[in-house]
């Protein structure tokens, strides 16, 4: 027979430490009977949920902070606010919200969580190599938008030619040079 007791307390432990279960639901509530020791999760999971606003609210703050940086010039070394190179964009927006994601793009790569290309969302870190770094981490931006029907992206980045600018995966420049995605938040 199956223990509930300890099945209600798998789920509970994989609730609160797995947060990815509970992306695209607006609420996670167990249902389990309550009595026999068992207690009622519904505040439990009421922090799963103020989890979830609390991260769509972080990231529309992102994005809305790196959208504010839209046709700034590129310069290479520069942390912002008024020019920046790649790394020192991605680095400049996620510091005004209190994150150090490191100086480099390789270095953002290596520290951040790396996730799947499936799971990539709208203010995700993304790679890239770069014209001269062979097939290693050269450049990084932040996704904007993802289309899971045709699996590409539309990501803010600072490009040496354009400044501050939004660019489709599907160019065929970073078609080829992608290399992954990671999560900060």
């Amino acid at each position: 027979m199956i223990d509930v007791q300890l099945t209600y307390k798998l789920l509970l432990f994989a609730l609160l430490c797995c947060p990815t279960l509970a992306r695209g639901q607006d609420q996670i509530v167990p249902k389990a009977p309550i009595g026999r020791g068992m207690k009622d999760i519904s505040p439990i999971a009421s922090k799963v949920t103020i989890q979830k606003e609390v991260s769509e609210s972080f990231v529309k703050r992102i994005m809305d902070e790196a959208l504010s940086h839209l046709g700034a010039r590129y310069r290479s070394g520069a942390k912002g606010p008024h020019a920046f190179d790649c790394s020192g964009f991605t680095g400049y927006v996620f510091k005004q919200f209190g994150h150090t994601i490191g100086a480099s793009s390789r270095d953002q790569y290596a520290k951040n969580a790396r996730i799947k290309r499936s799971e990539m969302r709208r203010g995700d870190l993304v790679f890239f190599t770069g014209s001269r770094a062979g097939h290693t981490v050269g450049h990084v931006g932040i996704v904007v938008d993802v289309d899971r029907e045709t699996d590409t992206f539309t990501f803010i980045h600072a490009s040496t030619q354009y400044g501050v600018i939004v660019s489709r995966s599907d160019e065929d420049y970073y078609a080829r040079r992608y290399v992954g995605v990671c999560r900060v938040y």
